[in-house]
């Protein structure tokens, strides 16, 4: 089936089988795929092609994919998935931070991949036209940016400045996982202390008040001892 938009992907991995599981996914009506073996071809393809998503190996022939990851987001703000089959805790945490949006483990589920690429590519259209007066809705919680204002089913909801502030942080970012020093940093700046205690506090506290069900929340996702995602939809 040809690809039902104009989005492009590239996919850099150094297996023939998995760009092929790859591309048949993506060009199941969400894009047109390009590919390459290596972290340096990929940067070439990169620059090149512009594409509008990519999704990256780590263990290229030539080159480490956090390395690949780090030139490419030195000059390009396209989204970036990362799928390998290394996947401790700190090395996804490295990765995000380096600058990389996703993280999926190989083996992988072909509707998960596909799924998390429509939302990093919907979050990639959005993020020019977002405003300070940007409304979102999601699952019943109404937050505006602007006021700042948060309501539930049309009652209001008091958030303090700091989780005001990590609420909008992570909504900035929707869709992405943002490590506990990114948060951390975002929030508390150069603050010394205990980063995924603090923030372990003020999102059981901000899921209190926003979710309808804070023991199985679904608009704050924990991606576990990496950080958290704030998602717009299941």
């Amino acid at each position: 089936m040809n690809p039902s938009s104009d989005d492009v992907v590239l996919v850099i991995d150094d297996e023939p089988q998995i760009r092929r599981v790859v591309r048949n996914a993506m060009e199941a009506g969400i894009a047109r795929v390009v590919e390459a073996s290596t972290g340096r071809a990929g940067i070439d393809v990169a620059a090149a092609e512009r594409p509008s998503l990519i999704i990256l190996d780590l263990g290229l022939p030539d080159m480490e994919g956090a390395d690949a990851c780090r030139a490419i987001r030195s000059w390009s703000a396209v989204p970036i998935i990362v799928l390998s089959a290394r996947g401790s805790v700190p090395e996804k945490a490295a990765l995000l931070d380096a600058g990389a949006d996703d993280y999926i483990a190989k083996p992988f589920n072909t509707i998960e991949l596909q799924a998390r690429v429509r939302a990093q590519l919907r979050r990639a259209r959005l993020a020019p036209a977002a405003s300070p007066t940007h409304l979102v809705e999601a699952d019943g919680a109404v937050i505006d940016l602007a006021m700042p204002a948060v309501k539930r089913d049309g009652a209001t909801i008091h958030l303090t400045r700091t989780e005001w502030q990590l609420l909008r942080t992570l909504m900035q970012n929707a869709g992405r996982t943002m490590t506990h020093r990114q948060l951390f940093s975002a929030v508390w700046g150069n603050a010394y202390g205990d980063a995924q205690q603090y923030l372990r506090v003020h999102i059981r506290s901000i899921r209190r008040k926003i979710e309808r069900d804070p023991v199985r929340p679904k608009l704050i996702v924990t991606e576990p001892g990496v950080g958290y995602r704030f998602q717009t939809e299941p």
